[in-house]
């Protein structure tokens, strides 16, 4: 139940249109290539988009929120606590509730129809889910490694970049590919802020792209512009799921 549909969209994929439908369950009688790339001349500009954005969210996430989750979680000042709760807090208010405000904020900064509208966003608003990892994660992180560093001369610079991040990298793995994933997927903050086709992303574009096709019922092309919009996510966790599976059970076992 939980695949077959991505089988039906693969096998459909190399359809012809009367292959499709005279032959609706079966394999397709004959390979129809020209389907892949009709698809990609059509979609090939949001999927450089989603990657622009998602990549550049992601770095942008990791970066702020690795050095915010290092101030909290290696050093004390009054009010740490306190405002480490008013982050977390921020957890418990729906997305969708902030939909207008943040449209407001950013016609305001007149970022409408740019990447700004998406990157700026999506790096605000993926800060605190992984500031509330990253901060757990860098806690647990022994106090030995800092002193021995400290006492051969390390600042906290190099605390921060020759200690933490290395021994971090399959948490920051983790975050990275669940900020791709979220901003990848995302439909409704890009529908709102860009009207300029070209600066859409492949959750919007595929929408508009499916739509050509409903009509005259050319069901293969549409399919294989499913199949590749899929297909950078697909490549992404087959490369990193060694660093995500570490990331998620990182911290689950304790010697």
């Amino acid at each position: 139940l939980t695949f077959y549909p991505f089988f039906f969209m693969a096998m459909t994929s190399f359809k012809a249109t009367p292959d499709f439908q005279h032959n609706f369950w079966g394999l397709p009688q004959w390979i129809q290539l020209s389907n892949y790339s009709d698809a990609w001349t059509r979609i090939r500009g949001y999927v450089i988009n989603s990657l622009v954005v998602s990549t550049t969210s992601a770095a942008g996430v990791l970066c702020i929120g690795s050095i915010s989750a290092f101030v909290f979680a290696r050093f004390h000042f009054p009010g740490r606590e306190v405002l480490f709760l008013m982050l977390l807090a921020l957890l418990m208010i729906p997305g969708i509730l902030t939909l207008v405000p943040a449209f407001l904020l950013v016609k305001n900064l007149g970022l409408m129809n740019s990447y700004g509208a998406l990157i700026l966003p999506y790096i605000a608003g993926g800060q605190i889910f992984a500031i509330f990892i990253m901060r757990s994660f860098f806690a647990s992180l022994p106090e030995e490694l800092f002193e021995s560093a400290r006492i051969d001369g390390a600042n906290t610079f190099h605390l921060y970049s020759k200690i933490c991040l290395p021994l971090s990298k399959p948490i920051l793995v983790t975050i990275a590919i669940m900020n791709i994933l979220g901003t990848w997927n995302d439909y409704i903050w890009p529908l709102v802020t860009i009207a300029d086709g070209r600066l859409w992303t492949i959750s919007v574009g595929i929408v508009s792209f499916g739509s050509q096709y409903m009509g005259t019922e050319s069901w293969g092309p549409m399919y294989a512009g499913y199949v590749l919009a899929s297909l950078p996510l697909i490549v992404l966790f087959i490369f990193t799921m060694r660093y995500f599976i570490a990331g998620l059970t990182s911290g689950a076992i304790k010697a």
